[in-house]
């Protein structure tokens, strides 16, 4: 039967990977895979999180299941850090967590709930956005439309963005990124996100926030700020929120899928669906990570340190953008990439050809996928001068 089965391309990132392990150049680097690294290039354990793994390596007791929305700690604990420990939403018992396989988990629950509770209703992705989330959605088989979000000069299409949002059917739900966009790097000012709001409002549509990397952008309030200003002001919304970049957990598979709703009491209708799609999907999610979360925000000594390991790493990031820009002065190129400096998270759009891209892994052993996007924790001290000179070579 598997006989009429066809080969298809493995993903393109994953591919990178491979031939970057492969490479033997003792001076290539590796800008394509989306995790953070530290300045010896690797994706360190944070010590919280170690501390954390110690006392639950002692206390836990059981194995047992922990339910289809998860663990109650769990959402406890990360619902007031997405919405603030004041949220009125919360304070009015509108917001619900679904725990679920890491912020892919997330979507998917998202996706499946769409399709079921809302037939017929469109998802709007912005144009770049995550790949996976074209997957994700089509998979679901729910209907996908695009917006404007970069433009053909590699800048932010704000502009664009707001007249295709202004277009948009009534009840269509519109993905958003929170922070650090994916893969692009540019991000909403405060200024932008009120407007999206009242458009939003207009156009009746149902926000989908895609929240990956909270505090890798300008830190965990800031950016919060667009994820809070939705919740107060809408009656409706849909959040997915992933602990692997800010706590590490990568291959832990720690997310969930924050809903909110009218009333109380609609919330409670909403979860109830909730715990039947992510019955469907995967029954009950994996614990380990989300015992690591909860056992670091409940205590104040794992917090602090949490926190400022976390924001150890988000300064280095952009300190890493300011430094890459400060490395191709010497070229005359500092004006061309200024914009790296200004995008947030671990991500960039370089504005790289596909051919300059493919120069660089071929002539350099520089890896970064094809649209140009680059990993800036990729970057060290040690390899920016020779990444400078490399680019510098391939854009002339």
């Amino acid at each position: 039967m598997f006989e009429k089965i066809e080969r298809v391309p493995g993903d393109a990132i994953l591919g990178l990977i491979e031939a970057y392990n492969q490479d033997a150049n003792p001076q290539k680097v590796d800008l394509g895979v989306g995790v953070y690294r530290d300045p010896n290039g690797n994706t360190p354990i944070m010590r919280a999180v170690k501390q954390a793994e110690a006392r639950l390596l002692e206390s836990e007791t059981t194995k047992s299941y922990i339910g289809s929305h998860g663990d109650p700690r769990y959402g406890k604990a990360v619902l007031p850090l997405v919405l603030g420990p004041d949220s009125p939403v919360l304070a009015a018992n509108r917001a619900s967590a679904t725990q679920s396989p890491g912020g892919t988990g997330a979507l998917r629950l998202a996706a499946d709930f769409i399709r079921t509770q809302l037939p017929g209703k469109s998802v709007w992705l912005s144009n770049p956005t995550w790949p996976n989330h074209i997957g994700i959605f089509e998979g679901a088989e729910i209907p996908i439309q695009r917006y404007p979000y970069v433009d053909e000069n590699n800048r932010l299409d704000f502009d664009g963005m707001l007249a295709a949002l202004k277009q948009i059917p009534q009840g269509d739900v519109v993905l958003l990124h929170a922070c650090c966009h994916n893969p692009s790097g540019f991000d909403l000012n405060q200024a932008q996100w009120r407007q999206v709001l009242d458009v939003v409002q207009e156009r009746g549509l149902l926000p989908l926030v895609d929240f990956a990397y909270q505090g890798f952008g300008d830190g965990l309030e800031i950016d919060a700020f667009g994820v809070r200003l939705l919740a107060e002001n809408l009656e409706e919304m849909l959040i997915t929120s992933s602990c692997s970049k800010n706590f590490g957990l990568y291959r832990e598979r720690t997310g969930c899928l924050i809903v909110i709703a009218k009333t109380a009491e609609q919330m409670e209708n909403v979860r109830s669906q909730m715990a039947i799609v992510a019955r469907e999907n995967y029954s009950t999610p994996p614990s380990h990570g989300a015992a690591i979360v909860v056992d670091i925000l409940e205590s104040e000594e794992l917090t602090q340190l949490w926190k400022s390991e976390l924001t150890e790493m988000c300064d280095r990031i952009n300190t890493l953008r300011r430094d890459l820009v400060d490395s191709l002065k010497p070229y005359g190129l500092d004006q061309r990439f200024a914009h790296v400096a200004e995008q947030r998270g671990m991500f960039s759009y370089t504005g790289l050809s596909t051919e300059q891209v493919k120069r660089l892994r071929d002539e350099f052993s520089i890896y970064m996928v094809g649209s140009g996007r680059a990993n800036v924790a990729g970057f060290t001290s040690e390899n920016l001068p020779y990444v400078a000179k490399a680019i510098a070579a391939v854009v002339d």
